[in-house]
Parts: structure tokens; C-alpha cells; sequence
């Protein structure tokens, strides 16, 4: 096979002898001029250009962000880009603060009837240009570099003149800026580029630095790396004369995927000025990203001038809705999984950088940095709740992340791993992405924890009503007829005694059918266990027990508030307890370290019912352990059916 062999077909760039380049080293500390130009390169880019009402809603919506040039229109191409001009002057759409650009190329007749489609406006930027570089001027315009430099001056004049003619209050009053490009900038000799553009300046005659022209120089094709572009930029910086009098601005087309790098290079490079689009649409590849551009100055802590992004998704919104162009889910800020981690290791990351975060705050350092996310999704109104999504390929810290955000329970690690495992199966069974809904749902239905989405939810054994007392040996009593809690103060050494009996009387469902239960141990979980193994003859051992208090009120049904079942009428803080059982007939055969261990949760006002609640949970899963995936399984596809 000859494969691929473009030496004698392709001609790479020539770099720039410059030596002394000072770029490299600089640092962007400001921001540059932002002007989108979204409503002509965008526009002229769509396979199905944008309507009037359309254009209209992205004018308003570069107004909202902050923009304060908008190109709008290449007035003298159509009826509709002239007619969309003179109707947002005459609406009286354009703040006074915003100067709205409009193009021509340099002819005589296009020039006069762009002017006559900004008249009335307050402030405007009339942008000419003319194609400057060898292969433009020998194979389509047929013109030498003096006939160029011609065409450029005599309709730079001509723009002058019309510039006076409406400054004046009789034929609109306008306050105008000129700007010029030599289009094929980066294609053009930098000797010539300067050449002309010293011309353009001398003839306009109203340049100052109160006042500058904007030269404007396009990468109109990309046609060689980042670092290239800079050095044309800092070559015609240091080359052309009165620089205090001169906007450079920098319009990189993406041919070769580098407009933003070639941007952030150029402006370190001596560019003041950005020309490019909302998420980048344009010609070919596109024009360069202005929202990228903005955000990666903001995430380096320097604010992108007017432009306001922290309502991003409505960005997002007008340009797909207008350019009817979806947004990839990988673009930079704007995609909807860029946020995202579905990794376990990436998980895992992100949950302990929130965690550092939170520390870092008390301590009075609200300075943003955690693994994975270079920029605040709330700085730009994103939610955090999309930043961990679950599907098989998911870790339990990220898991763990989603059931502390939904629900503000902080699982032990062990009990992660063993929910983890849940959630995997039920995503192979699926087949599907696990939502934040979905893991809650399953979390819920996994460890019967009642909340306000799924009501009461119980297992296979239900804590209906209970009473603990004080199981007091009759020794200690001293009167067999003495109830332990009856308000006979006790013999004084039994409450330092170890252990201290406690007896657990109540009511608990099994299969939906009530039986009364009875045990006793050292404390309440051992009672009810006891009480368990004594009604239904099933042997556990507590292997793992925590508690703590619930970070979201209100999230759980008031159900689990109140052992009787009666509704809460004010929320109150609550209690999570988890307990990890162990069967103790496995337990004696494989030993503590080895048997298989079954969770559950209890959410309660009072921290022992909350325990109680917990062993009760535990018990229904190491009773029916086969069913626990199959329930978790239906209640997210019940979830999915509605």
C-alpha cells in the first residue's frame, strides 16, 4: 500500500524570523475587547440562515451577556441583512452603550448603501476589508501590491467621507469607528500587511489614541500552528508605527482545530481586540469560541470584561434554538457531560475534593479546587448534580456522592461498597445510565428507608410500635412485685454495671402480619435482635453500626419520624443509623471477617428508634437476600414506565 505521502503536495507554513519573540513569557492578566460577530460569519455559515425573528432573539441575548460590538450585518448582500438593521435602530433596540459593527469589502456602491443602513444609529463600527495575500491577489483578483494598496486608500476615503457627512446631527449624528482588514492576514506577506495597513491609517486621518483605528487581522484560513499566528501578530505589533494609535484585533478562523489556542497565543502576542462567535459556529470549522475564550480567562481567576456567563444553559439555549446546530455534549463548558464523571477513580476524586472544599471554607479559603473540575459549575448556573452520573463503569465514591447530595446521608464506607454492588447489577440489568432518581429510588427501596417520593416502603419486617425499659435483676430490685419502670429509685450501683439489661417489647410485621416480640440484651440493638431470634428464629450479630445527623430535613416521609405512624406537623432534625447484621449461623462456620454482611438504614427523630429501625431493615435484606436486586431492579423500571 503507497499510504500517505504529502511532502510533494503540500507546502508547509514558513515561520517568522523573530529572535527576540516576547509572547512566550507573558502571562494574560486582562481581558481583550470581546465583538461577536455571530449574527454575519455565524450566520452566513447555516445551511438555513437565521429568520428575522431569530436573529432578533440572538441580538438580544448577545445584549444580555454583555456584548458591547455586535457585528450584525453585511447590509449591502441582501434586503433581509439591510432590513434587520435599519429595524433594531428604528425599534430603538440598541443601547446606547453598544456600538453595532456592520461589513463591506471595499466597493464604492456597497460602501454607500451600508451607510445608508446604520443612519440614525448612535454608535457604529464600519468595518471594510479587502483580500491582501499572493494567492487572492494573482489568482482571483489578478492585482499587484500596489493596486492592492489602491484599492484599500480610495475606499478608505470614501468611508471618510461618509463618516463626516453622517456625524452630522442632521443626518443622524453617529459616532463612529473605522476599522480595516486585510483579509488573508496570515496568508499575506507581514512586510505588506504592515504596508497596507500604514496606508489605510494615513488616509483615514482621524486616528488617535482617544480615538484608534482597529486593524483587524484574520486568520480567515488557518493555515499553520498557534504559535505562528503570535508571531505574526507580535511582528506586526512591533513593526507598524503610532501603536498607541491602533485596536489590534484578532479574528482566527479553526481550520486546524487551534482557533482559541492561536487567540490566547495572539493576544499575548500584542492583540487587544477578539472577533468571533458564541460557541464558535462560522465557516468550515468555524470561527473562534468566544464563550471558551471568556471561560478559561475566568477560571484563571480574571474577569472577561462585560460578558456575563452565569446563565449559561440560556446561552446554550438561543444559540442551538436559532442556529439549529446541537451543542456536542464534549464542548468545552457548554456540553452537557463536561461536568460529568461516570470513572469510580474520578468519582471517587470529586467527592473528596467537595469534602476539602467544605474544610477549606471554615478555615476562610473560598479558593476553588478540586480534581476533575477546573471551574465552578454554579459560577456558570449549572447544578452539581449532574457532575456524578452512574452507569457501569461508576465507582462507589460516586455513588456515595449522589446518595449524600439527594438525600444528605454520609454512608460508611463499608455500607458504600456493599450499595455500590446494588447499583452495578441493577445498571447491567437495565442497560441504562443511572439518574441521581434512579440510585435514590433504589437506595430507598434497597434498605426500606420511607421518604416522601416513596412513601413507606417496607421490607419484609416492619417496626410497628416498641417500648424499652431496664430488664432489673430482682436481686438488684429487692421486691419481686416492682415494675422496671415503675419510679422506685434503684439499687444505686446497677446503673454502673456492666453490662446494663434492657428489654425490648413491641410490635413487629413480618409479611405484613403482627406479632408481639420480646427480648432482652445490653443495650436496645441487642434486645431487638434478641427479640428477632426469639419470635422468628433468625441468629445475627451486629458487625458495623454508625449513626449521624440527616444534612437535608424534610427529605424523609414523617412515617419514619414516629414509631406509631402519626404525621409530623413541623419538621424536626433527624437521625440516619446504619447497621451492617451478619448472619450468625454463616458467622460461626466462616467466621466475622468472612461472612457475607447485610445493611440496613433507619431515619428517625430519636437516634435509638433510628437504631432500632436500622437492625429492623438489615434483618428484612439477610432474610430475602436473593430478592434485593430484583426489588431495587422494579422500582427503578416502575419509575421509568411512568
Amino acid at each position: 500500500m503507497p499510504g500517505m505521502n504529502p511532502g510533494a503536495k503540500y507546502v508547509p507554513y514558513k515561520p517568522l524570523d523573530l529572535p527576540n519573540r516576547s509572547w512566550p513569557s507573558k502571562v494574560q492578566r486582562t481581558s481583550p475587547i470581546w465583538t461577536s460577530v455571530d449574527l454575519r460569519d455565524g450566520n452566513q455559515a447555516l445551511i438555513n440562515p437565521m429568520s428575522q425573528e431569530q436573529k432578533l432573539e440572538f441580538f438580544k441575548k448577545l445584549v444580555d451577556v454583555g456584548f458591547q460590538e455586535i457585528e450584525v450585518a453585511f447590509p449591502s448582500a441582501s434586503d433581509t441583512d439591510f432590513g434587520f438593521v435599519r429595524n433594531i435602530i428604528e425599534q430603538g433596540l440598541v443601547p446606547d452603550d453598544v456600538f453595532i459593527q456592520v461589513l463591506t469589502p471595499a466597493r464604492e456602491e456597497l460602501i454607500r448603501r451600508t451607510f445608508e443602513s446604520i443612519k440614525g444609529a448612535k454608535n457604529v463600527i464600519l468595518h471594510m476589508y479587502n483580500a491582501t495575500s499572493p494567492l487572492f491577489r494573482d489568482v482571483v483578483f489578478g492585482n499587484s501590491r500596489a493596486k492592492t494598496i489602491d484599492l484599500a486608500v480610495k475606499h478608505t476615503k470614501i468611508v471618510r467621507e461618509l463618516v463626516d457627512e453622517y456625524s452630522k446631527p442632521e443626518n443622524g449624528g453617529t459616532n463612529f469607528k473605522y476599522e480595516y482588514s486585510p483579509e488573508t492576514f496570515t496568508q499575506t506577506e507581514m512586510d505588506f500587511a504592515v504596508e497596507i495597513c500604514e496606508a489605510v491609517r494615513q488616509t483615514w486621518g482621524k486616528a488617535s489614541k482617544q480615538e484608534p483605528i482597529i486593524f483587524n487581522l484574520p486568520a480567515t484560513v488557518e493555515i499553520g500552528p498557534p504559535n505562528h499566528y503570535a508571531d505574526q501578530i507580535e511582528w506586526f505589533c512591533t513593526h507598524v508605527t503610532k501603536r498607541e494609535e491602533i485596536i489590534v484585533s484578532l479574528h482566527p478562523h479553526n481550520d486546524r482545530g487551534c482557533a482559541v489556542a492561536a487567540t490566547e497565543l495572539g493576544l499575548l502576542a500584542g492583540g487587544d481586540r477578539v472577533e468571533g462567535c458564541l460557541l464558535g459556529n462560522g465557516e468550515r470549522t468555524g470561527n473562534v469560541d468566544i464563550v471558551t475564550l471568556a471561560l478559561n480567562l475566568f477560571c484563571q481567576g480574571v474577569r472577561p470584561g462585560p460578558l456575563d456567563l452565569s446563565d449559561l444553559q440560556s446561552v446554550i439555549d438561543t444559540v442551538s434554538g436559532c442556529n439549529d446546530i446541537p451543542v456536542h455534549p464534549r464542548h468545552p463548558y457548554a456540553g452537557e457531560l463536561v461536568f460529568t464523571a461516570f470513572s469510580g477513580s474520578h468519582q471517587d476524586a470529586i467527592k473528596k475534593g467537595f469534602a476539602a472544599q467544605d474544610a477549606r471554607k471554615i478555615k476562610g479559603d473560598p479558593s476553588w479546587n478540586i480534581p476533575y473540575l477546573p471551574i465552578d459549575p454554579a459560577d456558570l448556573g449549572m447544578t452539581y448534580e449532574a457532575i456524578i452520573r452512574v452507569n457501569s463503569q461508576s465507582g462507589k465514591g460516586g455513588i456515595a456522592y449522589l446518595v449524600a447530595q439527594a438525600l444528605g446521608l454520609d454512608l460508611p464506607r463499608r455500607m458504600q461498597v456493599a450499595f455500590y454492588q446494588v447499583i452495578q447489577q441493577v445498571a447491567d440489568r437495565t442497560g441504562k445510565e443511572m439518574s441521581s432518581d434512579d440510585i435514590t429510588r433504589a437506595f430507598t427501596q434497597t434498605y426500606h428507608v420511607p421518604s416522601i417520593t416513596s412513601g413507606r416502603n417496607e421490607g419484609r419486617l416492619a417496626l410497628r410500635q416498641f417500648k424499652l425499659e431496664d430488664d432489673v435483676p430482682p436481686e438488684l430490685n429487692g421486691d419481686d412485685n416492682l415494675s422496671p419502670s415503675s419510679s422506685q429509685v434503684l439499687d444505686p450501683s446497677y446503673g454502673a454495671q456492666t453490662p446494663r439489661y434492657r428489654r425490648f417489647t413491641g410490635v413487629v410485621l413480618r409479611d405484613g402480619k403482627p406479632h408481639n416480640v420480646s427480648g432482652k440484651g445490653n443495650g436496645p440493638l441487642s434486645a431487638i435482635l434478641d427479640a428477632l431470634e426469639s419470635a422468628f428464629g433468625i441468629r445475627a450479630n451486629i458487625r458495623e453500626y454508625s449513626e449521624h445527623a440527616v444534612s437535608k430535613p424534610g427529605t424523609f416521609s414523617a412515617s419514619a419520624s414516629d414509631p406509631n405512624g402519626k404525621r409530623e406537623t413541623k419538621t424536626r432534625g433527624q437521625a440516619a443509623s446504619y447497621v451492617e447484621l451478619v448472619d450468625a449461623d454463616v458467622e460461626d462456620g466462616q467466621g466475622a471477617k468472612r461472612a457475607p454482611g447485610f445493611w440496613g438504614v433507619g431515619i428517625d427523630v430519636d437516634i435509638t428508634t433510628s437504631g432500632l429501625r436500622a437492625v429492623v431493615s438489615a434483618m428484612s435484606n439477610l432474610i430475602q437476600p436473593s430478592a434485593v436486586i430484583e426489588e431495587a431492579t422494579k422500582a427503578v423500571d416502575a419509575a421509568a414506565a411512568k
